[in-house]
């Protein structure tokens, strides 16, 4: 296939799977400690995770996330990275974890909250998923330095929430283990641009809030969107340079 009936077909594919996210992202969105959505605002139960936010019975949409954006942003990703990789085979891998990480980034910043049934199966299936590609010829990656990457950069973070757990969540430990294998399957070099690049952005972010003064030196921001796409940065340059 060319590069763009290639790009094309990932468009296609961020844009069909990020229409099915709207759902999941309101019924993630709650705060901390709360479990997750079950009833809209009038009473109904909400069944399922994928498709509209908008209730069934009764065509309330409440606070869930309109499906334009994050189809859009979700076409737009696959896209990327399907110019960047190519016809490798590890862009399969790459399509099916980039809705995920597109879901990640709304509810952290919706609700600064990073689900369990979302990073740690990030993590797992990006491993296995590599580990399989591996076996593939004309791949251009490694799973060892994809596993050793995902325990360096979640240890790493790790010590972060150590040593200030009030900057750093717990849920951020837990996604930088998926961020590490992605990016440690093009070896250290892309795992560090990948790492200085989120913690760039989100210094950026805070950066731009003080002086807006819309919040201080204190004030805890979601660093989750930003671990995500310094993640894909790297990603985008590791592929392209393979």
């Amino acid at each position: 296939m060319s590069t763009p009936l290639l790009v094309l077909a990932a468009l296609l594919w961020g844009a069909a799977s990020g229409m099915l996210l709207p759902r999941a992202a309101h019924r993630f969105s709650v705060p901390s400690g709360e479990p997750w959505r079950e009833r809209c605002a009038q009473g109904h139960v909400l069944r399922g995770w994928w498709g509209p936010a908008a209730c069934r019975d009764c065509a309330g949409a409440g606070d869930g996330p309109p499906a334009a954006p994050l189809a859009i942003s979700t076409a737009l990703v696959c896209a990327l990275l399907a110019a960047a990789t190519g016809t490798r085979p590890e862009l399969g891998v790459w399509l099916l974890l980039a809705p995920v990480g597109v879901l990640l980034t709304v509810v952290d910043l919706r609700v600064r909250r990073l689900p369990d049934p979302l990073t740690l199966p990030l993590a797992a299936a990006a491993l296995v998923l590599l580990g399989v590609t591996a076996l593939v010829p004309e791949h251009a990656g490694e799973w060892t330095t994809a596993l050793l990457g995902a325990l360096a950069l979640g240890g790493g973070y790790f010590v972060l929430f150590l040593i200030n757990p009030a900057g750093m969540g717990f849920g951020d430990v837990k996604l930088a283990l998926g961020a590490g294998a992605v990016l440690g399957w093009y070896g250290w070099p892309t795992l560090m641009l990948g790492t200085l690049a989120g913690f760039a952005l989100g210094a950026l972010y805070g950066g731009a809030l003080v002086l807006l003064r819309r919040a201080d030196r204190k004030t805890a921001i979601p660093f989750g969107p930003f671990l995500i796409t310094g993640a894909l940065l790297g990603l985008l340059v590791g592929a392209y340079t393979a």
